[in-house]
């Protein structure tokens, strides 16, 4: 195998592919990234067996072959190469020259044919969906996945395809984040899955702004295909939880909050916090005061607000409060619906989005 490529698109590549290798591989060859040279592309692909990435980019092709090296150490010799031409080659002994400018280096790949093959989904149920919709999904929910292993089926995401919507919903049993938008979804292929966390990761690095995903569901495997890459992941074996029942239908308050306001105030009284320590909402009309204090001092600010309800004072943990407003630009308006004390706060956007958040007992 013989080829010559641009450092830019060599490293393009490979990154695209490298992060989903495992740097506890139980095989050696799962350290290794695969590289096919044919008809004027390199494919790349790279698994730990759970999730599979492959991609592809413009190559000039001397000689066709294959060959897999190791994706670590290959990604940090050519990121330090110099913006030049490449030229790698692979004799029969498995071993890659690579040669950029003055550089040279010698690298011991393994043979391709001992490299994991990616399943087929010839009989998937296939869907489109925009690539920033479900980016913004994704990153609306991702936060409150559950690191909890003993909870298996929280160790990722939901996705539904239902009632004409694609709705994602993740829950650690403290908080739930459900994000969800309009879709056109035939009847018969409505679906629910779990994306383990790894796949969610790398599906939100892959989106783009613009551009369709073209999603593609079996039994136990899915497959996201965005312009030259596909990853492929296993989906969790299991029941998702009935979320539904947790989120409150009535509240008692209700009041719009400006997110960048909001998020700011929140971050300033919570600079005195720790691990043990609440942030306490304090309404009262027109204004929220929001506290909070530890053994080294107290925090306190109000913001002028639109409040006209019964006065009412809850605690929530302040990084819990915090998550789902970084993710939404600093103009938007919120809802915060609340019961009283001791009920779960939902903070929601129009029907696009709803955060449920478990309050906590104010040890002052």
């Amino acid at each position: 195998m013989k080829f010559t490529i641009s450092k830019l698109a060599f490293l393009d590549g490979l990154k695209k592919v490298a992060s989903v290798v495992s740097t506890k591989a139980t095989l050696p060859i799962l350290s290794n990234v695969k590289i096919e040279a044919a008809n004027d592309q390199l494919r790349f692909m790279a698994t730990d067996l759970d999730v599979c990435i492959t991609g592809s980019v413009p190559a000039n092709i001397l000689r066709p072959g294959e060959i897999t090296l190791p994706a670590k150490k290959l990604v940090s010799i050519i990121s330090e190469l110099p913006d030049a031409e490449v030229q790698v080659e692979v004799n029969d002994n498995h071993q890659a020259s690579v040669h950029c400018g003055r550089s040279h280096f010698k690298l011991n790949g393994l043979p391709a044919d001992e490299f994991p093959t990616c399943p087929s989904f010839d009989d998937a149920i296939v869907y489109q969906v925009e690539q920033n919709t479900l980016r913004d999904c994704i990153r609306r929910t991702e936060y409150a996945i559950s690191t909890d292993t003993t909870r298996y089926v929280l160790n990722g995401i939901s996705m539904a395809f239902r009632q004409g919507k694609v709705t994602l919903v993740a829950t650690d049993g403290r908080r739930l984040a459900l994000a969800e938008s309009v879709l056109d979804t035939p009847a018969e292929q409505e679906l629910d899955a779990i994306l383990p966390t790894k796949a969610v990761a790398e599906l939100r690095r892959l989106l783009e702004e613009v551009g369709n995903v073209t999603i593609r569901f079996t039994r136990n495997q899915v497959a996201f295909e965005i312009k030259e890459t596909l990853l492929i992941s296993k989906l969790i074996d299991g029941n998702y939880p009935n979320y539904r029942q947790v989120i409150p239908n009535d509240c008692r308050e209700s009041t719009e909050l400006p997110c960048g306001e909001l998020l700011e105030t929140v971050r300033r009284v919570s600079l005195l916090s720790d691990k043990s320590t609440t942030i306490t909402l304090n309404f009262r009309e027109n204004e929220l005061e929001l506290v909070s204090s530890a053994e080294i001092g107290e925090a306190r600010e109000s913001m002028a607000i639109n409040y006209t309800g019964t006065p009412l004072s809850i605690s929530f943990n302040p990084d819990f409060f915090m998550a789902p407003l970084k993710t939404m630009s600093a103009d938007t308006i919120i809802t915060l619906n609340l019961i009283d004390e001791m009920s779960p706060g939902v903070l929601k956007i129009g029907e696009e989005f709803l955060y449920v958040l478990m309050p906590m007992r104010n040890p002052n």
